[in-house]
């Protein structure tokens, strides 16, 4: 298990360096996960419902949709003066491009029922859960969609952070599904059994996500100007 408090340092160079791979490594595993709940079959999660329906519509591959949308989210997240890290451009890109890997080489074949696309999704799931504990425990940055829902709920008054999740869940997911984006029963599986299999996980390796101190990219720039090393 990784030790929080050494990672959320990043005090030098190479401190930050290993921490990018490590962001690096567990974001493309990730997206084997994301991979894993597309090839179920059974519908998408929200996201990946707008991603896969963009690539329907404009004829480009899901990494470059992603890719796409995550910039676009993390551009608003820069926007609404929300912090940045480093680690939150690696994830705009590594993500869905280890999924088009995936589809390359076609290293799960689509599921062609309920009784084998529901494990897959829920397999998928599990991995997504424990790669965002390791990329977390970089503290480089959260996601963009992650930092775009804190940055909404601050500016929601009274309102849930729940309700505005599911809200903005359901704005990716119309959207998508007006593009032919896949929306089945994997998609309800996705938006309500992804944060219980996320708690789960990281309860099972004791991590506790709100006592990560995630550094700023300015933070990180400043590391590197000052040729701090180990």
């Amino acid at each position: 298990m990784f030790k929080n408090s050494r990672l959320q340092e990043n005090r030098t160079s190479r401190d930050i360096l290993l921490n990018m791979v490590i962001a690096a490594i567990s974001l493309f595993v990730n997206g084997f996960g994301v991979y894993l709940t597309i090839q179920a079959n059974i519908g998408a999660g929200p996201w990946d419902v707008l991603n896969l329906g963009l690539s329907k519509t404009f004829g480009i591959l899901y990494g470059t949709a992603s890719v796409a949308v995550s910039y676009a989210i993390l551009g608003i997240d820069i926007a609404l003066k929300e912090p940045i890290g480093i680690a939150m451009f690696i994830d705009a890109f590594v993500v869905g491009k280890a999924v088009d890997l995936f589809n390359k080489i076609n290293l799960v074949p689509k599921c062609d029922s309920l009784a084998t696309g529901i494990p897959v999704m829920i397999l998928g799931l599990i991995i997504m859960a424990y790669t965002q504990y390791t990329y977390m425990s970089a503290s480089l940055g959260c996601g963009p969609r992650d930092t775009l829902l804190v940055a909404l709920a601050k500016r929601a008054g009274k309102i849930p952070i729940g309700a505005v999740s599911i809200t903005l869940l359901s704005l990716a997911t119309f959207i998508g599904w007006l593009l032919g984006g896949p929306v089945g029963i994997g998609t309800l599986i996705c938006a309500f059994a992804t944060g219980p299999i996320m708690q789960a996980a990281f309860t099972s390796v004791k991590f506790d996500a709100k006592s990560v101190h995630h550094q700023h990219l300015f933070d990180s720039v400043k590391v590197f100007s000052t040729h701090k090393a180990a």
